[in-house]
């Protein structure tokens, strides 16, 4: 069942260095696990936590808050961006330079979305990146993984079940009901701008039901989006890490970590409740909280090889490539994403 979330009157602790301020939900104290059992779990529900949340919070500012600076378009509808990121483009820390960008946030809740590329020259590069609400990246499309030829590509969610309708080239599957399409369309020089804007004004997003010529199907529910920025992340990460759970269905080794979460009253019915526990809970999922962000920013410095200065590693990939590493996951966002 689609959950909105509201935050009722704060309660507010400042325990180990973290301000924790939390809704006033339904679950009982006496229901909760032991005080260490307690802080474990906070621990390793943030370390899971951040990259969902970090996510969420670009996903407002891209494609729900118009007033945010960051705004791109609302979903399900394709920006483009003729021109190249500077220090400016603040909600993703480490853009290239030489790509131009097109964004696209889809909601799939309804239907799948069908994803029209262009003919390219074949000596300019293009890539169309898929990242889900997990920041699993489940999909390309473009020079290297589907070559420079015009086609149509279906984007599904996680519970989307049919037949590929003909002229589809490929089906790709996100984890989540919400996605992100990443295009990123090479420019050679200054001059090039214009070949980049006609490139772009070729990628094409529409519903499956247009692109079949069918009725819709009835909308989705509207969702009342909780506003978020850097401070209230620090201050609200479980209700945000419970609202955004409720648009990603477990995986297989996400089970052991929801059902820990489910003790605290984090995920899809369930209501973090904080203001009712005994303090020593209180003070244990803030040094519980406090730990996992240490790890991150540990993991995160002991992540790379050094090489002749530059930081290398392999970092992206589905949720196969994680295979339930969520201190991978974690550092991997907070090294890319703005915290």
């Amino acid at each position: 069942m689609l959950r909105t979330m509201t935050f009722a009157k704060p309660v507010a602790l400042l325990a180990a260095g973290v301000l924790l301020t939390f809704a006033a939900p339904a679950a009982k104290a006496a229901e909760w696990p032991g005080i260490v059992d307690a802080k474990d779990i906070a621990e390793e529900g943030f370390i899971y936590g951040l990259p969902i949340v970090m996510n969420y919070a670009v996903m407002y500012a891209y494609a729900v808050d118009k007033d945010s600076g960051q705004f791109k378009a609302p979903f399900n509808e394709i920006k483009n961006e003729a021109r190249v990121f500077t220090y400016k483009d603040t909600a993703i820390v480490t853009p290239n330079s030489d790509t131009p960008y097109s964004f696209l946030w889809m909601d799939l809740r309804a239907e799948p979305m069908v994803l029209s590329v262009p003919a390219v020259e074949k000596e300019r590069y293009y890539a169309v990146q898929l990242e889900d609400g997990n920041t699993y990246n489940y999909g390309y499309i473009g020079s290297r993984a589907t070559g420079n030829e015009a086609g149509d590509y279906m984007v599904v969610g996680p519970d989307w079940q049919g037949e590929t309708p003909r002229g589809i080239k490929k089906v790709f599957r996100s984890s989540t009901q919400f996605s992100l399409a990443g295009y990123r369309t090479q420019l050679f020089n200054p001059a090039d701008m214009e070949n980049v804007k006609k490139i772009q004004a070729g990628y094409k997003v529409q519903p499956l039901s247009a692109y079949l010529g069918e009725p819709a199907p009835p909308p989705a529910p509207k969702i009342d989006f909780p506003k978020i920025d850097k401070d209230l992340v620090k201050a609200n990460f479980f209700e945000y890490l419970d609202f955004a759970l409720q648009f990603a269905p477990a995986e297989a080794n996400e089970k052991d970590i929801r059902a820990k979460l489910a003790k605290i009253g984090v995920g899809p019915g369930k209501a973090f409740d904080f203001h009712e526990l005994p303090l020593g809970h209180r003070l244990e999922i803030g040094l519980g909280m406090k730990q996992g962000d240490k790890k991150v920013d540990a993991y995160l410095a002991s992540g790379a090889k050094d090489v002749n200065g530059w930081k290398i590693g392999s970092w992206f990939g589905d949720s196969a490539f994680f295979n339930g590493n969520w201190l991978l996951r974690a550092q991997v966002q907070r090294r890319y994403l703005r915290q």
